[in-house]
């Protein structure tokens, strides 16, 4: 078998003697004749669950309308004038503040916006953007975890809380979308850190496409309700980046919607598990980092039999992603001494990052891996507890030389597009 493994914007290739399982999403299906804005009108034509958001604005004074930032591929431009329409047709009065929800990154710039949003509405429209640190914010109360939620007081103090977003696997939210744009969106950091902390990542449930009896999707959904989050307008996007389907209505209700078809095109149960499987985060620009990578590697862990070999071909051209992410894995004696530590961390002691090693450090205690990307970082990947390889052909003989009876090959090539399940 030939076989091509997505790699910054080229490939890495593996020739192989042995079949391979290929799991592979059925996002190439998703298609729709309808213009990007067209699918949106419609989806706010037929809300889930929800009056329409003219309705739900008539008798409203001030609005919030949460959009997502400069680090997610929401195609806003076709989303937010519509939003904004109808929330005036409802009332011409109504007074609106569109809130960029930041989550813990940097502030949204200026050209940014103008690029997400269009330069007319970024000059005639109300923006703030989100600080965890910084905004004004008010504690809206008990999570079920036992955390405060403490969010951003120009939400809090809104008649009427919208949002918009897109909806993706997540691997520990189970999906993006609908809640995430209060909790992490609009969020004080503590609340943002605690609803990573070590036992809900711990948990099984905190898993790509799982929601229910997901410890964190839980405290989110929570968020969204004490939040008062009325109206979600969600996309689903394909490959290219193209608004093929869109939710809107209430928030639980329209999201839940979402992410049920989308799982029909991305859930995958594979015949058996792999000894060895090969995967990648898709390319560039989602490999520009190893930490980005720990995304793909947890789909190919879901696919792996245990103590199977991971590889991950990555080309990292950024290349960590976080100091804190390397010096905790290489200061380390071992992965699991790192995850015994970070277990014993309680909620409100998360520290930045913590999630992104503990995932990290929970893979490589039970299994191999073997990370294909560029030679200026081999002594970096190996300080981490894990194996380097220069190209993919490389990793698959080293990974073979540990199996002692055959070989069972399992490849997906892009991890970030998948939802491994378990046979029922």
């Amino acid at each position: 078998m030939v076989i091509n493994i997505p790699y910054g914007k080229t490939y890495q290739k593996l020739e192989c003697e042995e079949q391979a399982m290929i799991l592979e999403s059925e996002l190439s299906k998703m298609q729709s004749q309808e213009e990007k804005a067209e699918i949106v009108k419609k989806a706010m034509a037929n809300p889930i669950g929800s009056e329409p958001l003219k309705v739900l604005a008539s008798d409203k004074k001030t609005a919030v309308l949460i959009v997502s930032d400069h680090t997610r591929p929401v195609p806003s431009k076709y989303i937010v004038p519509q939003m904004l329409k109808e929330l005036r047709e409802g009332n011409p009065n109504i007074d609106i503040t569109i809130l960029v929800a930041t989550g813990c990154h940097r502030g949204t710039k200026k050209e940014e916006l103008i690029s997400k949003l269009g330069a007319e509405i970024v000059e005639s429209e109300k923006i703030e953007v989100h600080d965890c640190d910084k905004s004004p914010v008010t504690d809206m109360g008990v999570l079920p975890s036992g955390a405060h939620l403490i969010l951003n007081s120009i939400a809090a103090n809104a008649d009427l809380v919208i949002s918009e977003g897109f909806i993706e696997p997540h691997f520990f939210a189970g999906y993006s979308g609908g809640r995430k744009s209060i909790l992490p969106g609009i969020c004080g950091r503590k609340t943002v850190l605690g609803n990573h902390c070590s036992a809900f990542i711990k948990n099984p449930m905190a898993r790509m496409g799982i929601l229910e009896g997901n410890p964190i999707n839980r405290d989110m959904e929570a968020a969204a309700k004490m939040a008062k989050l009325a109206y979600i307008v969600n996309v689903i996007i394909d490959e290219e980046k193209k608004v093929v389907a869109a939710f809107a209505g209430d928030c639980i209700a329209a999201h839940h919607a979402g992410c049920k078809y989308l799982e029909s095109f991305c859930s995958i149960v594979p015949e058996k598990k792999g000894d060895i499987v090969i995967t990648s985060n898709g390319g560039a620009p989602l490999d520009q980092n190893v930490y980005q990578a720990v995304k793909g590697l947890t789909t190919a862990e879901a696919a792996a039999s245990p103590h199977g070999t991971l590889i991950i071909c990555a080309e990292c051209a950024d290349g960590i992603g976080g100091d804190q992410f390397y010096r905790a894995l290489s200061q380390s004696e071992n992965a699991e001494t790192l995850l015994q530590q970070i277990e014993k961390v309680p909620m409100e002691e998360t520290v930045p990052d913590q999630w992104q090693y503990q995932i990290l450090a929970r893979i490589l205690k039970q299994h191999r891996v073997i990370f294909v990307t560029n030679s200026d970082l081999k002594e970096k990947i190996i300080a981490m507890k894990m194996a380097y390889a220069n190209s993919l052909q490389e990793a698959y003989e080293r990974a073979k030389e540990t199996q002692e009876n055959g070989v069972s090959l399992l490849v997906i090539p892009n991890g970030v597009s998948i939802v491994v399940k378990e046979a029922e």
